[in-house]
């Protein structure tokens, strides 16, 4: 299979490049890297469109000489110039092109080092992209061995959940890694000078968290029955009064990747980010891989075929 990589000459580049290869190591497959430069609005023109066509060209060219020795391992790879008319049309078009697999991506760098930002080209594959998205944090390095070791899927308790755990499964069994079902409860006990009036409000979170239980158990039944399961299995829930601190909750290592999926408001063949995911992904530690519903259906049915 293959991976694209969105390469730009700056930051985000080099952690795309990095992650790519982390995750191109670990499923054994082939990497693109994809330079997109703007297609001329009426080729031919003029001499001059001809001039900054040809300095747009050499711009990309030289920037993917520098991906090659930036990128860490052996993956076999490819670079690729590719004219369009905008970065996100053209990385589409190179994915379904090769029949890729994953869009690999850099964060903004005016976000948070060490956190997911998002810039206007990720932004826009976020909301059109139906193929499935891997977001680099800001700054992110690995070694030139590094592999996947954990896949956490965001567990929401809706509809769609099952189908996000059960792509997870197939996800972390392509990468060789274990699988982590997390659920994270944002929850804040509000500032009362005693405990007068708070037993109810437990007796919701204890409520939430026993269905949450049921819903868990219940797709990790599903998960027991795939044909290839992960090496390893766990859950988790993170909870705070923030999501930064519920998702720092259930910990994190080098190798994690988290994986969430698309909203069940959105078009199905399409990312599209629901408010709870969209502040997952801004507040994860890790890089995160965004799945589009149809994917994930995809995956979870080729995960329980006999």
């Amino acid at each position: 299979m293959t991976m694209i990589v969105g390469y730009g000459s700056d930051e985000r580049g080099k952690a795309s490049l990095h992650l790519a290869a982390m995750l191109a190591r670990s499923a054994h497959d082939n990497l693109i890297v994809c330079s997109v430069v703007p297609a001329p609005w009426v080729p031919g023109l003029a001499r001059v469109d001809a001039e900054y066509q040809d300095h747009l060209a050499q711009g990309a060219d030289q920037a993917l000489e520098r991906a090659r020795s930036f990128l860490p391992g052996d993956a076999p790879t490819a670079y690729i110039r590719h004219s369009a008319r905008s970065a996100p049309a053209g990385l589409l078009e190179i994915a379904e092109e090769h029949d890729a697999r994953l869009i690999v991506l850099g964060s903004s760098s005016a976000g948070v080092f060490g956190h997911i930002a998002l810039g206007s080209v990720t932004d826009r594959l976020l909301h059109s992209s139906h193929v499935s998205l891997a977001l680099a944090t800001r700054g992110f390095r690995c070694p030139g061995d590094q592999t996947v070791a954990r896949v956490t899927a965001a567990f929401g308790g809706t509809e769609s959940a099952e189908d996000l755990v059960l792509a997870a499964a197939t996800i972390s069994t392509d990468l060789g890694a274990s699988l982590r079902i997390a659920t994270f409860a944002v929850w804040s006990r509000p500032a009362y000078t005693t405990r007068l009036g708070t037993d109810s409000e437990d007796l919701v979170m204890d409520e939430w968290r026993a269905e949450l239980d049921k819903s868990v158990t219940a797709t990790l039944a599903q998960v027991k029955h795939l044909p290839e399961q992960p090496r390893a299995v766990e859950t988790v829930v993170g909870s705070g009064p923030t999501w930064a601190e519920a998702i720092e909750d259930v910990g994190w290592d080098p190798g994690d990747v988290l994986v969430v999926g698309s909203s069940d408001l959105g078009p199905v063949a399409r990312v599209f980010l629901g408010s709870r995911a969209t502040k997952i992904l801004r507040h994860s530690p890790v890089p995160v891989l965004v799945v589009p519903r149809s994917r994930a259906e995809e995956l979870a049915g080729q995960a329980t075929e006999d």
